[in-house]
């Protein structure tokens, strides 16, 4: 799935009506599948920030009915990656400095939050569960020539930051922690294309789950707030030097 010079979807091998594989399984509808598909498309920058997303040819390159293709864009909407206006139709939310900064502020605010209330009510599945992903988190290889390798990290690093902030018993808050690393993700996954990253990130993330799982509520949520202010500095540094405001 690629976007044409307007932005919109054109078919690609890959993606041809006849091996699209979307069937509605009891668990996942077809419009949750394919609110996945066009969240990684959007999130790996592939549908590029302001493209028009054409409902005809996505149709087709999904071989979809319209139905489920705007129950998945819906779904989109309310996660803030794609918007719609009348007269003009669905688009990909664009990118800009000021909402990289909002977004920035409230996963300090929201994800620390979070992770004090997890490292006082989780219990020692949680603590199992953190070290677990921080393991398979920096045991993963992040190399910028390697496409396939930043997919995996990022899955990764994504299942590392949930599993931090998992026990802390508020779904709705970790309703907006989720839709807010979504968004993040959008600016990193750009950045991280062209670097493999600027500092020790692993050091970061295990001083966080160490502090974390030993109770250390202070460190950990102090190292947790400063490692996403310096992402969130690094990608604006980076929107900047590309233009973009």
């Amino acid at each position: 799935m690629i976007a044409d010079d307007d932005g919109a979807f054109a078919p690609t091998t890959e993606d041809a009506p006849s091996s699209s594989g979307f069937l509605d399984d009891g668990k996942n509808t077809i419009g949750s599948q394919l609110a996945s598909r066009l969240r990684e498309a959007i999130i790996s920058g592939e549908l590029q920030a302001g493209s028009k997303i054409n409902l005809d040819k996505a149709r087709k390159t999904f071989n979809v009915s319209l139905s489920p293709l705007r129950e998945g864009l819906a779904r989109l909407i309310s996660d803030g990656l794609v918007e719609f206006e009348d007269n003009r139709g669905y688009r990909v939310s664009p990118i800009s400095l000021a909402n990289l900064e909002e977004i920035t502020t409230l996963r300090e605010e929201f994800e620390v939050f979070a992770l004090r209330e997890s490292m006082r009510l989780g219990d020692v599945e949680w603590e199992g569960n953190v070290m677990r992903a921080l393991h398979r988190l920096n045991r993963t290889e992040r190399d910028a020539a390697r496409p396939e390798t930043l997919e995996r990290w990022e899955e990764l690093h994504r299942e590392f930051h949930l599993t931090l902030i998992s026990g802390c018993g508020k779904p709705i808050l970790l309703h907006f922690c989720r839709l807010l690393l979504n968004l993040n993700d959008r600016y990193r996954r750009v950045f991280l294309t062209r670097t493999s990253g600027d500092r020790n990130v692993s050091q970061e993330h295990s001083e966080i789950a160490q502090g974390a799982v030993a109770r250390d509520m202070d460190y950990s949520c102090d190292m947790l707030c400063q490692h996403i202010h310096r992402t969130g500095t690094n990608l604006r540094d980076h929107l900047a030097t590309k233009g973009i405001s």
